[in-house]
């Protein structure tokens, strides 16, 4: 279901993610007015309707540290019409939460001026959901399956496959529209979502969920990486610094609580789930964000697992393209 958003940034070539940048105005002053505090204007886009996926931000607006950092914060909530890299490109956002995928993609291929500055998921929440009674707990028991994949992840499906020497032959692939009642009907075996959320959606319908993540079978790769344009990486360093400090502190307030969601439920009215998911949601990513090194951290280990992955995927990912320094030590003016 939450990789929805990825299989509409698919859908337009990147002339066309700067043209729907520019619709987003309208859209986006309606927020500016409710998270605006005062100081340094960061205009921050997430990457899909308010859900639980943003906790950390919306602890931090809640508890005033992005004013506390002198950030005057306008946050801007994304959707199916937001390409994220395209609202950085047109100037509508300063940061963006985006994929290393379109991102690097991006890069290599139309030469735009894009750093990584942090993740948001050290682990990306991708993986296969089934029903348990499928007895689907690893890559291997795909063979002689039938899976629901959003035309975008199919290539990432590919990668998985072949990491774990399963023959794309031995698999059906089927399209997927981000529902999983065909999984419930048993129409097919398993669907490729976001682990910390489908299964919660399948057991409040009345399924027994099982689930697992790409990552843990060898295609290791962030979410949500944190993205700035080269000449903002240049000219607003100091406020990308603060902005990562507060965002890092909302995200430690919002694991602090089993609960914490319902303490900021106003922030997801609107997106049609119930509370509980959104607080299931929370505490199911917690494992995928924390970071020996804190949040957001971008460790040799992992950019060099990121590299790796990406290539099983076509993509030349190069060092230079994940910024480490802002998340430094306090001396140098970073966290």
């Amino acid at each position: 279901m939450e990789s929805r958003r990825h299989f509409c940034k698919a859908c337009f070539t990147f002339a066309g993610s700067l043209l729907a940048a520019a619709c987003l105005s309208c859209r986006r002053e309606k927020n500016e007015d409710l998270y605006r505090t005062t100081g340094e204007r960061i205009r921050f886009q997430a990457a899909w309707y308010n859900d639980a996926e943003f906790t950390g931000y919306f602890a931090a607006i809640a508890n005033g540290f992005y004013r506390d950092e002198g950030i005057l914060l306008d946050y801007m909530e994304g959707g199916p019409e937001v390409i994220p890299e395209g609202t950085l490109l047109s100037n509508h956002s300063d940061i963006a939460l985006t994929t290393p995928d379109t991102t690097i993609n991006l890069i290599n291929k139309e030469n735009v001026p894009l750093r990584i500055i942090g993740t948001q998921y050290q682990k990306s929440p991708l993986g296969i959901v089934s029903l348990k009674k499928n007895n689907i707990r690893t890559p291997q028991d795909l063979r002689g399956k039938t899976v629901a994949v959003p035309p975008v992840n199919v290539t990432s499906l590919n990668a998985l496959l072949k990491v774990n020497k399963v023959r794309e032959s031995d698999v059906k692939i089927v399209p997927y529209q981000y529902d999983p009642t065909p999984l419930l009907n048993g129409n097919v075996d398993a669907t490729v979502d976001f682990t910390t959320n489908v299964p919660f959606t399948i057991q409040s319908r009345g399924g027994d969920p099982s689930s697992f993540l790409f990552y843990d079978f060898g295609f290791t790769i962030y979410n949500d990486t944190v993205v700035v344009t080269e000449e903002t990486l240049k000219n607003r360093r100091r406020a990308l610094v603060q902005w990562l400090r507060a965002s890092r502190r909302g995200w430690e307030e919002a694991f602090r609580y089993p609960d914490y969601p319902a303490r900021i439920q106003q922030h997801f009215k609107g997106n049609g789930r119930k509370l509980d998911n959104e607080i299931f949601f929370n505490n199911a990513q917690r494992a995928l964000i924390e970071c020996p090194a804190g949040i957001f951290a971008l460790t040799d280990e992992g950019i060099r697992k990121n590299i790796n992955a990406l290539k099983e995927v076509g993509l030349d990912a190069k060092r230079e393209y994940f910024v480490t320094d802002l998340l430094g030590s306090s001396a140098s003016g970073t966290i």
